[in-house]
C-alpha cells in the first residue's frame, strides 16, 4: 500500500507526543513494507521569524491554499492509496483535505487533540474541563473567554477555522476515517459533530520495548512525566507531598512548562527539595530510562487527555500508574490490575490512593506484572498495525462508495 503521511511538526523547543506518534507510525509502516511518503512542515519556520511568523501562522490556520496546492501536486504525481493527516496546525491547515477532491486517495485523520471544535485544543478553562464549544457546536464561548493562549485576538483565527470547516462540511465530506485515541474521545467528538460511523478507536503504541526490570531492581521512587502546565495538575503533587511528610518517597518530575519556576519555588518554600526533584525536559531516551527504574507513575491530570502516551510507556516497562478518574484515563488504567484512580483535583484522595499503594509493595509489584500484560494485549506495534490496516481498508472502502455515488 502507498501511504502519504501529512504532519505539521510542533516547535523543536517543546517535545510533542504528536511528533513522536507520527514518527513511530511512519517507521512501523515502512517496517511492514509499505511505500511511505511524508509531507511535512515545521512550526520552527514561523517561530524563528518573530511577529512576522506569528502573523503567517494566524493567516495560515483557517485555510492555506499554498499547502493545499502543493499537496495536490504530490497526490496527482504519487497517487497514494491513503492520505493520513496527523497535525495540520498551523501551517498546513484543513485545506489540505480538499486537495483529494476528485481523486481515489482515501483520507484518514488522527485526532491527537480536540482542535477541530475546541480553539484551545484541550477542552479546559479556569482549571477545569470545559466542553461548551463542543456541546453547543459554537465558537462563541471560545471567543468570549479568549481560550487560545488567553487571548481573544489569538483565538480568532482558531475560531474562524472551526466555523469555516464546519460550514463547508470539511470533516464529513473530505475525511473518510477519523482515528480517536480512546472511546471517550470518540464520544466527545461525535457529540461535537463528527459522524459516529467514521470514527475509529486506535490508541497509541510503544515500539520495541525492553523487558521490564525485576521489581527488586527498581528504585524506591515515584515519577511524573509531562508538561508542567495547569492542565496536568502537577501542583497537586507538591501539595500531596507536603501533606505526606517525612515518609514520602522521592518524586521525580520530568518535563518543562510555564509552571516550572512556580512549582520549584513552592517546593523549596515547603522544604521539599530532598523529596521532589525537578529534572526539567530530558532527552527521550533518558526520560524512558528513568521511567523504567521507578515503581509508580502518577498522572494527576485536570483536563480531558486524548490518550496519555506516557501511561502506555509506563505499561511497556511494567510500571503501574496512579491517575485521575477523568476523561479516558479510567479506561486506560484498569483499577486493581495495572494501577489505581483518584478523584481529579482532590489532593486528599490523590494522597490516600498513592500512599495506600506505596504502603503495599506486594500489591504494587503484582500491578507491575499486570501493567506489562496490559501493554502486551493492547499497545504493542503488532496490535496497533493490525488496527491501523483495518482503518485504512475502511477508509478506502468508504472512498470507493463515495465515488460510486458521484
Amino acid at each position: 500500500m502507498k501511504i502519504l503521511l501529512a504532519h505539521n511538526f510542533y516547535g523543536s523547543s517543546a517535545p510533542s507526543g504528536e511528533n513522536t506518534v507520527f514518527q513511530a507510525e511512519a517507521a512501523l509502516l515502512r517496517q511492514e513494507g509499505h511505500d511511505v511518503i511524508e509531507f511535512t512542515r515545521h512550526s520552527d519556520e514561523i517561530r524563528e521569524r518573530g511577529a512576522v511568523g506569528t502573523l503567517q501562522g494566524a493567516l495560515s490556520t483557517p485555510w492555506n491554499p499554498f499547502s493545499a496546492a502543493k499537496l495536490r501536486q504530490v497526490l496527482q504525481h504519487m497517487r497514494p492509496d491513503v492520505l493520513h493527516v496527523h497535525n495540520f496546525f498551523p501551517l498546513l491547515s484543513p485545506a489540505i483535505l480538499h486537495a483529494t477532491a476528485g481523486l481515489e486517495t482515501a483520507t484518514v485523520m488522527t485526532l491527537h487533540n480536540y482542535r477541530l471544535f475546541c480553539a484551545a485544543g484541550i477542552p479546559m478553562r479556569a482549571g477545569k474541563p470545559c466542553t461548551l464549544c463542543l456541546n453547543r457546536r459554537s465558537v462563541i464561548p471560545a471567543l468570549r473567554f479568549g481560550c487560545y493562549r488567553g487571548s481573544r485576538a489569538a483565538t480568532a483565527p482558531m475560531a474562524l477555522m472551526i466555523t469555516l470547516h464546519r460550514g463547508i462540511h470539511t470533516w464529513s465530506r473530505h475525511v473518510d476515517a477519523f482515528i480517536a485515541l480512546s472511546g471517550f474521545q470518540k464520544s466527545l467528538m461525535n457529540q461535537a459533530g463528527l459522524p459516529e460511523t467514521s470514527i475509529h478507536v486506535k490508541p497509541n503504541f510503544y515500539p520495541d520495548p525492553p523487558a521490564a526490570l525485576p521489581w527488586d531492581s527498581r528504585e524506591d521512587k515515584i515519577v511524573f512525566i509531562g508538561r508542567l502546565g495547569e492542565e496536568k495538575g502537577v501542583h497537586l503533587l507538591v501539595q500531596a507531598w507536603k501533606q505526606w511528610g517525612a515518609d514520602a518517597p522521592p518524586l521525580e518530575i520530568i518535563g518543562d512548562g510555564p509552571l516550572r519556576e512556580t512549582l520549584t519555588e513552592t517546593a523549596a518554600k515547603e522544604g521539599l527539595e530532598g523529596k521532589i526533584l525537578f529534572l526539567g525536559q530530558l532527552p527521550f531516551a533518558e526520560a524512558q530510562q528513568r521511567l523504567s527504574r521507578v515503581r509508580l507513575l502518577v498522572l494527576p491530570s485536570l483536563c480531558f487527555e486524548t490518550f496519555g502516551l506516557v501511561a502506555c510507556e509506563a505499561f511497556a516497562f511494567g510500571v503501574p500508574v496512579a491517575a485521575s478518574r477523568l476523561g479516558p484515563l479510567p479506561d486506560i488504567v484498569p483499577e486493581g490490575r495495572a494501577g489505581a484512580l483518584f478523584e481529579a483535583g482532590n489532593v486528599e484522595d490523590l494522597l490516600r490512593v498513592v500512599r495506600g499503594l506505596w504502603s503495599n509493595q506486594t500489591l504494587l509489584s503484582q500491578m507491575a506484572v499486570g501493567a506489562r500484560k496490559e501493554f502486551e494485549e493492547k499497545y504493542t506495534a503488532d496490535v496497533n498495525y493490525r488496527t491501523l490496516m483495518q482503518i485504512y481498508e475502511a477508509a478506502i472502502h468508504r472512498r470507493e462508495r463515495r465515488h460510486s455515488y458521484n
